[in-house]
Protein backbone atom coordinates (compact mmCIF):
# COMPACT_ATOMS: atom_id res chain seq x y z
CA UNK A 1 0.00 0.00 0.00
CA UNK A 2 1.68 3.32 -1.01
CA UNK A 3 -0.39 5.54 0.17
CA UNK A 4 -1.72 4.65 3.36
CA UNK A 5 -2.27 8.57 4.43
CA UNK A 6 -5.03 8.18 2.61
CA UNK A 7 -7.11 6.50 5.55
CA UNK A 8 -6.08 9.34 8.22
CA UNK A 9 -8.74 11.77 6.81
CA UNK A 10 -11.51 8.82 8.08
CA UNK A 11 -10.05 7.95 10.90
CA UNK A 12 -9.56 11.16 12.11
CA UNK A 13 -13.70 12.04 10.96
CA UNK A 14 -15.17 9.56 12.24
CA UNK A 15 -14.84 9.83 16.05
CA UNK A 16 -16.11 13.64 15.87
CA UNK A 17 -18.64 12.49 13.36
CA UNK A 18 -20.09 9.80 16.01
CA UNK A 19 -19.62 11.39 19.22
CA UNK A 20 -21.28 14.49 17.42
CA UNK A 21 -24.32 12.44 16.38
CA UNK A 22 -24.88 10.01 19.21
CA UNK A 23 -26.29 11.96 21.24
CA UNK A 24 -28.41 14.69 18.67
CA UNK A 25 -31.21 12.40 17.41
CA UNK A 26 -34.12 14.80 16.39
CA UNK A 27 -37.29 14.30 17.57
CA UNK A 28 -39.83 12.75 15.71
CA UNK A 29 -40.99 14.54 12.93
CA UNK A 30 -44.78 15.67 12.41
CA UNK A 31 -46.92 13.89 9.69
CA UNK A 32 -46.01 15.44 6.70
CA UNK A 33 -48.30 17.91 4.96
CA UNK A 34 -50.29 17.00 1.97
CA UNK A 35 -47.91 18.93 -0.04
CA UNK A 36 -44.05 19.40 1.09
CA UNK A 37 -40.33 19.87 -0.14
CA UNK A 38 -38.39 17.85 1.71
CA UNK A 39 -34.40 17.98 1.50
CA UNK A 40 -31.88 15.35 1.52
CA UNK A 41 -27.86 14.92 1.65
CA UNK A 42 -25.74 12.15 2.06
CA UNK A 43 -21.62 12.12 2.16
CA UNK A 44 -19.71 8.64 1.70
CA UNK A 45 -16.08 7.95 1.75
CA UNK A 46 -14.06 5.27 1.55
CA UNK A 47 -10.32 4.59 1.41
CA UNK A 48 -9.55 1.05 -0.61
CA UNK A 49 -5.97 -0.50 -0.52
CA UNK A 50 -5.70 -3.11 -3.21
CA UNK A 51 -3.46 -5.74 -4.53
CA UNK A 52 -3.85 -7.01 -7.74
CA UNK A 53 -2.57 -10.64 -8.09
CA UNK A 54 1.32 -10.01 -7.38
CA UNK A 55 1.48 -7.51 -10.19
CA UNK A 56 4.38 -5.63 -8.68
CA UNK A 57 4.60 -2.29 -6.98
CA UNK A 58 1.80 -0.99 -9.81
CA UNK A 59 -0.61 -3.28 -8.53
CA UNK A 60 -0.62 -2.51 -4.57
CA UNK A 61 -1.71 0.72 -3.78
CA UNK A 62 -4.15 2.92 -1.93
CA UNK A 63 -6.55 5.95 -2.81
CA UNK A 64 -9.61 7.39 -1.45
CA UNK A 65 -13.05 7.97 -3.13
CA UNK A 66 -16.10 9.91 -2.11
CA UNK A 67 -19.65 11.25 -3.45
CA UNK A 68 -21.90 13.61 -2.05
CA UNK A 69 -24.77 13.72 -2.91
CA UNK A 70 -28.01 16.78 -2.16
CA UNK A 71 -31.20 17.13 -3.33
CA UNK A 72 -34.96 18.40 -2.67
CA UNK A 73 -38.37 16.29 -3.64
CA UNK A 74 -41.53 17.72 -3.72
CA UNK A 75 -44.89 15.20 -2.83
CA UNK A 76 -48.16 15.98 -2.56
CA UNK A 77 -51.45 12.80 -3.67
CA UNK A 78 -51.21 12.03 -7.10
CA UNK A 79 -47.66 13.71 -7.78
CA UNK A 80 -44.41 14.58 -7.19
CA UNK A 81 -40.94 15.59 -7.90
CA UNK A 82 -37.06 15.18 -7.00
CA UNK A 83 -34.31 16.93 -8.40
CA UNK A 84 -30.90 15.65 -6.94
CA UNK A 85 -26.92 16.42 -7.38
CA UNK A 86 -23.94 14.53 -7.07
CA UNK A 87 -20.23 15.44 -6.53
CA UNK A 88 -17.86 12.76 -6.67
CA UNK A 89 -14.36 13.14 -5.49
CA UNK A 90 -11.03 10.74 -6.16
CA UNK A 91 -7.81 11.81 -4.64
CA UNK A 92 -4.51 9.65 -5.24
CA UNK A 93 -5.51 7.29 -7.97
CA UNK A 94 -2.19 5.05 -9.11
CA UNK A 95 -0.62 6.45 -11.87
CA UNK A 96 1.03 3.98 -12.79
CA UNK A 97 -1.24 1.07 -12.32
CA UNK A 98 -2.04 0.28 -16.49
CA UNK A 99 -0.07 -2.33 -17.91
CA UNK A 100 -0.57 -3.65 -22.02
CA UNK A 101 -2.48 -6.16 -22.59
CA UNK A 102 -3.55 -8.75 -21.28
CA UNK A 103 -2.61 -7.69 -18.06
CA UNK A 104 -4.52 -4.35 -18.49
CA UNK A 105 -6.02 -2.31 -15.86
CA UNK A 106 -4.83 -3.34 -12.25
CA UNK A 107 -7.76 -2.65 -10.30
CA UNK A 108 -10.75 -0.38 -9.71
CA UNK A 109 -8.18 2.41 -8.98
CA UNK A 110 -6.56 1.80 -12.34
CA UNK A 111 -9.96 2.17 -13.58
CA UNK A 112 -11.08 5.25 -12.34
CA UNK A 113 -7.58 6.96 -13.26
CA UNK A 114 -7.94 5.40 -17.50
CA UNK A 115 -12.14 6.75 -17.40
CA UNK A 116 -10.83 10.13 -16.10
CA UNK A 117 -8.11 11.48 -18.82
CA UNK A 118 -5.46 10.04 -16.45
CA UNK A 119 -5.82 12.20 -13.86
CA UNK A 120 -4.61 11.21 -9.86
CA UNK A 121 -7.28 13.40 -8.56
CA UNK A 122 -10.51 14.39 -9.92
CA UNK A 123 -13.88 15.84 -8.75
CA UNK A 124 -17.00 16.97 -10.75
CA UNK A 125 -20.63 18.09 -10.28
CA UNK A 126 -23.26 16.81 -12.02
CA UNK A 127 -27.44 16.00 -12.18
CA UNK A 128 -28.00 12.63 -10.89
CA UNK A 129 -31.73 12.73 -10.77
CA UNK A 130 -34.39 14.95 -12.26
CA UNK A 131 -37.91 13.10 -12.39
CA UNK A 132 -41.47 14.00 -12.26
CA UNK A 133 -44.01 11.30 -10.93
CA UNK A 134 -47.27 11.24 -11.63
CA UNK A 135 -50.02 8.81 -9.76
CA UNK A 136 -49.16 6.52 -6.94
CA UNK A 137 -46.65 6.48 -4.77
CA UNK A 138 -43.96 4.35 -4.95
CA UNK A 139 -44.93 1.08 -2.99
CA UNK A 140 -48.81 2.21 -3.32
CA UNK A 141 -51.24 0.42 -5.04
CA UNK A 142 -52.62 2.21 -8.59
CA UNK A 143 -50.78 3.26 -11.84
CA UNK A 144 -47.70 5.71 -11.54
CA UNK A 145 -45.35 7.20 -14.09
CA UNK A 146 -41.90 8.08 -14.01
CA UNK A 147 -40.07 10.28 -16.88
CA UNK A 148 -36.60 12.52 -16.34
CA UNK A 149 -33.55 11.19 -15.17
CA UNK A 150 -33.53 8.43 -11.93
CA UNK A 151 -32.04 5.55 -10.61
CA UNK A 152 -33.17 2.06 -11.36
CA UNK A 153 -32.46 -1.65 -10.36
CA UNK A 154 -34.39 -4.80 -11.89
CA UNK A 155 -35.48 -6.94 -9.04
CA UNK A 156 -36.18 -4.26 -6.57
CA UNK A 157 -39.96 -3.13 -8.22
CA UNK A 158 -41.41 -4.46 -4.70
CA UNK A 159 -40.29 -4.81 -0.91
CA UNK A 160 -41.50 -7.78 0.47
CA UNK A 161 -43.13 -7.72 4.06
CA UNK A 162 -41.28 -10.72 4.95
CA UNK A 163 -37.73 -9.40 5.97
CA UNK A 164 -36.01 -12.54 4.92
CA UNK A 165 -37.50 -12.07 0.99
CA UNK A 166 -36.67 -8.56 1.35
CA UNK A 167 -33.00 -9.41 2.21
CA UNK A 168 -32.83 -12.33 -0.67
CA UNK A 169 -34.30 -10.14 -3.01
CA UNK A 170 -32.24 -6.84 -1.90
CA UNK A 171 -28.50 -8.77 -2.11
CA UNK A 172 -29.11 -11.91 -4.13
CA UNK A 173 -31.40 -10.58 -6.99
CA UNK A 174 -31.63 -7.76 -7.46
CA UNK A 175 -29.17 -5.84 -9.98
CA UNK A 176 -28.45 -8.58 -11.48
CA UNK A 177 -28.72 -7.16 -15.36
CA UNK A 178 -29.73 -3.29 -14.36
CA UNK A 179 -28.54 -1.62 -11.88
CA UNK A 180 -27.37 2.43 -10.05
CA UNK A 181 -23.58 0.83 -9.61
CA UNK A 182 -24.42 2.47 -6.56
CA UNK A 183 -21.13 0.93 -5.27
CA UNK A 184 -18.86 2.82 -7.43
CA UNK A 185 -17.81 6.27 -6.71
CA UNK A 186 -19.87 7.90 -9.53
CA UNK A 187 -23.36 5.67 -10.00
CA UNK A 188 -25.38 4.92 -12.91
CA UNK A 189 -28.55 6.55 -13.90
CA UNK A 190 -31.42 5.97 -16.75
CA UNK A 191 -32.55 8.87 -18.72
CA UNK A 192 -36.48 7.61 -20.19
CA UNK A 193 -39.88 6.76 -18.51
CA UNK A 194 -40.84 4.18 -16.29
CA UNK A 195 -44.52 2.72 -15.95
CA UNK A 196 -45.34 0.87 -12.81
CA UNK A 197 -48.83 -0.78 -11.18
CA UNK A 198 -49.07 -2.05 -7.57
CA UNK A 199 -52.02 -4.40 -6.23
CA UNK A 200 -52.17 -6.16 -3.74
CA UNK A 201 -48.52 -7.19 -3.29
CA UNK A 202 -47.95 -7.62 -7.24
CA UNK A 203 -46.54 -5.35 -9.40
CA UNK A 204 -46.42 -4.40 -13.00
CA UNK A 205 -43.39 -2.68 -14.29
CA UNK A 206 -42.19 -1.48 -17.71
CA UNK A 207 -39.05 0.81 -18.44
CA UNK A 208 -37.68 2.27 -21.65
CA UNK A 209 -34.56 4.62 -21.06
CA UNK A 210 -30.76 5.19 -21.89
CA UNK A 211 -28.44 5.01 -19.38
CA UNK A 212 -26.16 8.04 -18.59
CA UNK A 213 -22.10 8.10 -18.30
CA UNK A 214 -20.67 7.87 -14.96
CA UNK A 215 -19.63 4.37 -12.97
CA UNK A 216 -16.09 5.45 -12.87
CA UNK A 217 -16.11 8.61 -14.94
CA UNK A 218 -16.73 11.17 -12.86
CA UNK A 219 -18.31 13.35 -15.32
CA UNK A 220 -21.98 11.75 -15.22
CA UNK A 221 -24.02 14.51 -17.03
CA UNK A 222 -24.58 13.32 -21.09
CA UNK A 223 -26.17 9.86 -21.81
CA UNK A 224 -25.07 7.17 -24.22
CA UNK A 225 -26.43 5.62 -27.38
CA UNK A 226 -27.37 2.75 -25.43
CA UNK A 227 -30.97 1.70 -25.22
CA UNK A 228 -32.83 -0.32 -22.95
CA UNK A 229 -36.30 -1.53 -22.84
CA UNK A 230 -37.48 -3.90 -19.72
CA UNK A 231 -40.71 -5.20 -18.74
CA UNK A 232 -41.86 -7.31 -14.94
CA UNK A 233 -44.71 -8.82 -13.57
CA UNK A 234 -43.97 -9.62 -10.13
CA UNK A 235 -46.09 -11.48 -7.54
CA UNK A 236 -46.47 -12.82 -4.03
CA UNK A 237 -46.62 -16.72 -4.23
CA UNK A 238 -49.71 -18.34 -2.78
CA UNK A 239 -48.47 -20.67 -0.72
CA UNK A 240 -46.63 -21.49 2.74
CA UNK A 241 -48.45 -17.80 4.11
CA UNK A 242 -47.25 -16.03 1.24
CA UNK A 243 -43.59 -15.87 2.23
CA UNK A 244 -41.92 -15.84 -1.27
CA UNK A 245 -42.21 -13.99 -4.51
CA UNK A 246 -42.11 -15.03 -7.98
CA UNK A 247 -41.15 -12.51 -10.68
CA UNK A 248 -41.50 -12.98 -14.24
CA UNK A 249 -38.97 -10.06 -17.22
CA UNK A 250 -37.83 -9.63 -20.72
CA UNK A 251 -34.69 -7.08 -21.04
CA UNK A 252 -33.72 -5.82 -24.91
CA UNK A 253 -30.59 -4.06 -24.91
CA UNK A 254 -29.50 -2.10 -27.72
CA UNK A 255 -26.32 -0.42 -28.80
CA UNK A 256 -25.90 1.61 -31.45
CA UNK A 257 -21.95 2.26 -30.77
CA UNK A 258 -19.57 1.23 -33.74
CA UNK A 259 -17.28 0.07 -31.44
CA UNK A 260 -15.08 -3.01 -31.71
CA UNK A 261 -16.59 -6.01 -29.84
CA UNK A 262 -15.25 -7.83 -26.83
CA UNK A 263 -15.46 -11.43 -27.50
CA UNK A 264 -13.05 -14.39 -27.37
CA UNK A 265 -12.31 -14.07 -31.08
CA UNK A 266 -8.95 -13.23 -33.00
CA UNK A 267 -8.12 -9.17 -32.74
CA UNK A 268 -8.44 -8.79 -36.16
CA UNK A 269 -11.62 -9.96 -36.40
CA UNK A 270 -13.17 -8.69 -33.52
CA UNK A 271 -11.78 -5.07 -34.95
CA UNK A 272 -13.63 -5.49 -38.27
CA UNK A 273 -16.80 -6.01 -36.08
CA UNK A 274 -18.45 -2.59 -35.15
CA UNK A 275 -22.39 -3.81 -35.99
CA UNK A 276 -24.62 -3.14 -33.04
CA UNK A 277 -25.49 -5.03 -30.28
CA UNK A 278 -29.02 -6.39 -30.07
CA UNK A 279 -29.89 -9.07 -27.09
CA UNK A 280 -33.20 -9.88 -25.60
CA UNK A 281 -32.82 -11.35 -22.34
CA UNK A 282 -36.00 -13.36 -20.28
CA UNK A 283 -35.91 -14.06 -17.02
CA UNK A 284 -37.58 -15.42 -13.91
CA UNK A 285 -37.10 -15.40 -10.39
CA UNK A 286 -38.34 -17.09 -7.49
CA UNK A 287 -37.91 -16.45 -3.69
CA UNK A 288 -39.60 -18.32 -1.20
CA UNK A 289 -38.65 -19.03 2.49
CA UNK A 290 -40.45 -22.37 4.32
CA UNK A 291 -40.80 -22.46 7.86
CA UNK A 292 -39.27 -25.73 9.39
CA UNK A 293 -38.19 -26.88 13.41
CA UNK A 294 -34.55 -25.78 12.91
CA UNK A 295 -35.65 -22.06 11.78
CA UNK A 296 -37.13 -20.67 8.67
CA UNK A 297 -35.23 -21.52 5.15
CA UNK A 298 -34.96 -19.50 2.43
CA UNK A 299 -34.87 -20.94 -1.48
CA UNK A 300 -33.59 -19.05 -4.46
CA UNK A 301 -33.89 -19.67 -8.48
CA UNK A 302 -32.77 -17.15 -10.79
CA UNK A 303 -32.24 -18.09 -14.32
CA UNK A 304 -32.13 -15.78 -17.94
CA UNK A 305 -31.72 -16.95 -21.47
CA UNK A 306 -30.67 -14.59 -24.38
CA UNK A 307 -30.73 -14.30 -27.98
CA UNK A 308 -29.93 -11.74 -30.76
CA UNK A 309 -26.82 -10.47 -32.44
CA UNK A 310 -23.73 -9.43 -31.03
CA UNK A 311 -22.58 -7.18 -33.88
CA UNK A 312 -21.75 -9.81 -36.34
CA UNK A 313 -22.59 -12.93 -34.85
CA UNK A 314 -25.77 -14.75 -33.58
CA UNK A 315 -26.49 -14.47 -29.76
CA UNK A 316 -27.20 -17.29 -27.65
CA UNK A 317 -26.62 -17.48 -24.10
CA UNK A 318 -27.80 -18.41 -20.56
CA UNK A 319 -27.16 -18.36 -16.53
CA UNK A 320 -28.81 -19.94 -13.77
CA UNK A 321 -28.24 -19.11 -10.16
CA UNK A 322 -29.44 -21.49 -7.21
CA UNK A 323 -29.63 -21.27 -2.99
CA UNK A 324 -30.74 -21.96 -0.35
CA UNK A 325 -30.49 -20.32 3.42
CA UNK A 326 -31.17 -21.40 6.61
CA UNK A 327 -31.59 -19.19 9.83
CA UNK A 328 -30.84 -21.80 12.97
CA UNK A 329 -33.74 -20.73 15.66
CA UNK A 330 -31.42 -21.81 18.35
CA UNK A 331 -28.68 -18.95 18.60
CA UNK A 332 -30.71 -15.52 19.38
CA UNK A 333 -28.06 -13.47 20.65
CA UNK A 334 -25.56 -13.98 17.41
CA UNK A 335 -28.91 -14.79 14.36
CA UNK A 336 -26.94 -16.98 12.14
CA UNK A 337 -27.82 -16.70 8.60
CA UNK A 338 -26.06 -19.79 6.50
CA UNK A 339 -26.17 -19.61 2.75
CA UNK A 340 -24.92 -21.69 -0.19
CA UNK A 341 -25.33 -21.36 -3.65
CA UNK A 342 -23.74 -22.02 -7.28
CA UNK A 343 -24.50 -19.59 -10.48
CA UNK A 344 -23.21 -20.51 -13.87
CA UNK A 345 -23.47 -18.17 -16.36
CA UNK A 346 -22.40 -19.70 -20.21
CA UNK A 347 -19.41 -18.82 -21.90
CA UNK A 348 -18.58 -19.21 -25.65
CA UNK A 349 -16.73 -22.85 -26.32
CA UNK A 350 -15.76 -22.18 -30.26
CA UNK A 351 -14.02 -19.04 -30.86
CA UNK A 352 -14.00 -19.89 -34.68
CA UNK A 353 -17.64 -20.54 -35.36
CA UNK A 354 -20.47 -17.62 -36.11
CA UNK A 355 -22.36 -18.20 -32.68
CA UNK A 356 -21.69 -16.12 -29.20
CA UNK A 357 -22.43 -18.24 -26.37
CA UNK A 358 -20.99 -15.71 -23.32
CA UNK A 359 -23.91 -14.60 -21.06
CA UNK A 360 -24.04 -11.23 -21.20
CA UNK A 361 -24.42 -9.00 -18.25
CA UNK A 362 -26.03 -5.75 -19.71
CA UNK A 363 -25.75 -3.28 -17.10
CA UNK A 364 -25.04 -4.55 -13.56
CA UNK A 365 -24.13 -3.47 -10.09
CA UNK A 366 -21.70 -6.06 -10.22
CA UNK A 367 -19.90 -5.40 -6.92
CA UNK A 368 -23.54 -7.16 -5.18
CA UNK A 369 -22.13 -10.77 -6.69
CA UNK A 370 -18.48 -9.63 -6.70
CA UNK A 371 -17.17 -8.90 -3.47
CA UNK A 372 -13.73 -8.45 -4.48
CA UNK A 373 -15.06 -6.97 -8.03
CA UNK A 374 -12.11 -8.35 -10.31
CA UNK A 375 -14.81 -10.45 -12.46
CA UNK A 376 -18.10 -10.44 -13.36
CA UNK A 377 -20.97 -12.50 -14.67
CA UNK A 378 -20.14 -13.95 -17.91
CA UNK A 379 -18.65 -17.12 -18.29
CA UNK A 380 -18.64 -17.62 -14.69
CA UNK A 381 -19.06 -20.89 -12.70
CA UNK A 382 -19.32 -20.00 -9.26
CA UNK A 383 -19.72 -22.17 -5.65
CA UNK A 384 -20.13 -20.30 -2.45
CA UNK A 385 -20.79 -20.83 1.10
CA UNK A 386 -21.52 -17.59 3.11
CA UNK A 387 -22.43 -17.13 7.20
CA UNK A 388 -24.25 -14.24 8.30
CA UNK A 389 -24.31 -12.87 11.92
CA UNK A 390 -26.49 -10.21 13.16
CA UNK A 391 -25.38 -9.85 17.04
CA UNK A 392 -27.23 -6.37 17.85
CA UNK A 393 -29.77 -4.35 15.79
CA UNK A 394 -26.96 -2.40 14.45
CA UNK A 395 -24.22 -4.81 13.48
CA UNK A 396 -23.90 -7.21 10.82
CA UNK A 397 -21.08 -9.13 9.85
CA UNK A 398 -20.74 -11.80 6.63
CA UNK A 399 -18.35 -13.78 5.55
CA UNK A 400 -17.77 -15.90 2.22
CA UNK A 401 -16.01 -18.40 0.93
CA UNK A 402 -16.13 -18.85 -3.25
CA UNK A 403 -14.67 -21.16 -5.74
CA UNK A 404 -14.73 -19.61 -8.98
CA UNK A 405 -13.94 -20.50 -12.03
CA UNK A 406 -14.13 -20.01 -16.18
CA UNK A 407 -17.67 -21.96 -17.62
CA UNK A 408 -15.81 -22.26 -20.89
CA UNK A 409 -11.70 -22.82 -20.81
CA UNK A 410 -11.68 -21.39 -24.71
CA UNK A 411 -13.30 -18.21 -23.75
CA UNK A 412 -12.05 -15.02 -21.47
CA UNK A 413 -11.80 -13.96 -18.60
CA UNK A 414 -14.33 -11.04 -18.04
CA UNK A 415 -14.74 -8.03 -15.77
CA UNK A 416 -16.45 -4.88 -15.82
CA UNK A 417 -20.20 -3.16 -14.99
CA UNK A 418 -21.39 -2.18 -18.88
CA UNK A 419 -21.32 0.92 -20.56
CA UNK A 420 -20.40 3.91 -18.68
CA UNK A 421 -18.64 6.31 -21.49
CA UNK A 422 -18.88 6.80 -25.52
CA UNK A 423 -15.69 5.48 -26.85
CA UNK A 424 -15.83 1.86 -24.63
CA UNK A 425 -18.05 -1.45 -24.32
CA UNK A 426 -17.88 -0.78 -20.47
CA UNK A 427 -16.10 -4.79 -20.43
CA UNK A 428 -12.65 -6.53 -20.27
CA UNK A 429 -11.77 -9.79 -21.27
CA UNK A 430 -8.15 -11.66 -20.63
CA UNK A 431 -7.46 -14.64 -21.97
CA UNK A 432 -7.68 -17.71 -19.82
CA UNK A 433 -4.62 -19.31 -21.36
CA UNK A 434 -6.71 -22.68 -21.26
CA UNK A 435 -7.16 -22.62 -17.86
CA UNK A 436 -10.53 -22.83 -16.12
CA UNK A 437 -9.89 -21.96 -12.57
CA UNK A 438 -10.10 -18.76 -11.27
CA UNK A 439 -9.46 -18.67 -7.74
CA UNK A 440 -10.85 -19.01 -4.43
CA UNK A 441 -11.70 -15.89 -2.52
CA UNK A 442 -12.15 -15.58 1.09
CA UNK A 443 -13.60 -12.32 3.00
CA UNK A 444 -15.45 -11.22 5.74
CA UNK A 445 -17.30 -7.51 6.08
CA UNK A 446 -18.68 -5.83 8.61
CA UNK A 447 -21.60 -2.67 8.83
CA UNK A 448 -22.30 -0.57 12.10
CA UNK A 449 -25.33 1.43 11.84
CA UNK A 450 -23.96 3.68 14.49
CA UNK A 451 -26.81 6.42 14.31
CA UNK A 452 -29.79 6.73 12.27
CA UNK A 453 -27.59 8.46 10.17
CA UNK A 454 -24.44 7.21 10.24
CA UNK A 455 -23.03 3.87 8.85
CA UNK A 456 -19.45 2.43 9.26
CA UNK A 457 -18.08 -0.67 6.78
CA UNK A 458 -15.53 -2.40 6.63
CA UNK A 459 -14.61 -4.88 4.22
CA UNK A 460 -10.92 -7.18 4.15
CA UNK A 461 -11.13 -10.25 0.85
CA UNK A 462 -8.44 -12.58 0.02
CA UNK A 463 -7.85 -14.22 -3.07
CA UNK A 464 -5.66 -17.41 -4.00
CA UNK A 465 -5.09 -17.34 -7.61
CA UNK A 466 -5.82 -19.93 -10.17
CA UNK A 467 -3.81 -21.22 -13.39
CA UNK A 468 -6.17 -18.31 -15.20
CA UNK A 469 -5.07 -15.76 -12.88
CA UNK A 470 -1.65 -17.43 -13.06
CA UNK A 471 -1.54 -17.44 -16.79
CA UNK A 472 -2.29 -13.30 -16.50
CA UNK A 473 0.14 -11.92 -13.72
CA UNK A 474 3.17 -15.39 -12.78
CA UNK A 475 2.66 -18.01 -10.75
CA UNK A 476 0.99 -18.03 -7.59
CA UNK A 477 -0.73 -14.79 -8.14
CA UNK A 478 -2.87 -13.76 -5.07
CA UNK A 479 -4.60 -10.84 -4.77
CA UNK A 480 -6.63 -8.55 -2.26
CA UNK A 481 -8.47 -5.13 -1.44
CA UNK A 482 -9.22 -3.82 2.46
CA UNK A 483 -11.27 -0.86 2.39
CA UNK A 484 -13.03 1.41 5.28
CA UNK A 485 -16.34 3.31 4.59
CA UNK A 486 -18.20 5.94 6.31
CA UNK A 487 -21.33 7.08 5.04
CA UNK A 488 -23.93 9.90 6.86
CA UNK A 489 -27.41 10.94 5.50
CA UNK A 490 -29.57 13.30 6.66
Amino acid sequence: MRNPSLFLPMGLLLPALLSAQAPTLPAASPPAAASALTPSFSLRTRAESWDWFDAGPEGRYAFLGAIARGGVAWQRPGLGARVELAAPLLLGLPEDAVRPAPQGQLGLGAGYWAANDSAGTDVSLFLKQAVVRVGAAQGKDGHSLRAGRFEFNDGAETVPADPTVAAVKRDRVSQRLLGAFGWSHVGRSFDGGAYAFDRRGANVTVLAARPTRGAFRTNGWGGLDVGVAYAALTVPTPWLGRRGEARFFGLHYRDDRELPKLDNRPAPARALDSSRLDVTTVGAHLVQVVPTGLGPVDLLAWGAVQLGDWGGQTHRAHALALEVGVQPAGLPALKPWLRAGYYRGSGDADAADDRHGTFFNVLPTPRIYARLPFHNAMNLEEAFGSLVLRPGAKLTVRADARVLGLAERTDLWYGGGGAFEPGTLGFAGRPSGGARKLGTLLDVGAEWRATPRVTVAGYVGHVAGGPVLDNAYGADATGGLAYLELEIRR
